[in-house]
């Protein structure tokens, strides 16, 4: 499903390079439970924003779904993201001002998804991470464990066939984090591609696959 291919990736600070990403070469096939952990600065992040189209490569090509998509445009990699891939952020990422259903109603509102259509899925994602109850809070009205369930509810809304985790424990307590990791392993378990950049051990060793990175480079991968 997502082929990278000698992916490097570069950012210049003053008169420096910084490698970020160094000949990157990766495979994940559809459905894979993949973790990938590595020290702070090791490209972990810069990674992902690669797979999930939210940053470009300097060189390389990157493959999703059999179609080279390196060159796309920003709008092409914008429909790509709206209905294939799915993010979930350490901080949430939720709108302050909309309650948690229209939080997640808000990719098929981009979508052009009408009106009771949009409602009737949300409700219905929104029951399936039981926290259906908490449909018309505002994110200041949950805990975290809560808003991290919406943000779940709204990344999966349009059934993306990857999910992007980063850090998806790393705000929330130890009991919040086994149940947020436990939902996501569900909807890997439904199918979905599930790739987790952390740094706690205990969740990157419950991945299928798990992927090392020091210095932008992959040093490990089983």
């Amino acid at each position: 499903m997502i082929e990278l291919q000698a992916i490097q990736r570069d950012f210049n600070v003053g008169d420096q390079t910084i490698h970020a990403l160094q000949q990157i070469n990766l495979t994940i096939s559809q459905g894979e439970y993949v973790s990938i952990m590595g020290p702070s600065g090791s490209g972990k992040s810069t990674l992902l924003n690669v797979i999930g189209l939210l940053d470009r490569p300097s060189s390389g090509t990157y493959t999703l779904d059999q179609a080279e998509i390196t060159a796309l445009s920003d709008d092409e990699r914008a429909d790509i993201r709206q209905h294939k891939i799915g993010f979930i952020f350490q901080f949430f990422q939720l709108l302050p001002r909309l309650t948690a259903q229209e939080n997640v109603e808000l990719p098929m509102l981009l979508a052009g998804t009408a009106p009771f259509v949009r409602q009737q899925r949300a409700r219905k994602v929104l029951q399936s991470l039981d926290i259906l109850d908490r449909a018309g809070h505002r994110p200041d009205q949950l805990s975290g464990g809560q808003q991290q369930r919406v943000a779940i509810a709204r990344a999966t809304v349009m059934q993306p066939k990857v999910i992007l985790a980063d850090e998806p424990t790393g705000n929330l307590d130890r009991h919040s984090g086994r149940e947020v990791i436990r939902i996501l392993e569900r909807l890997n378990g439904e199918g979905m591609s599930l790739i987790v950049v952390t740094h706690d051990p205990e969740v990157g060793q419950r991945a299928k696959r798990h992927i090392r990175m020091i210095d932008g480079k992959i040093t490990h991968s089983d």
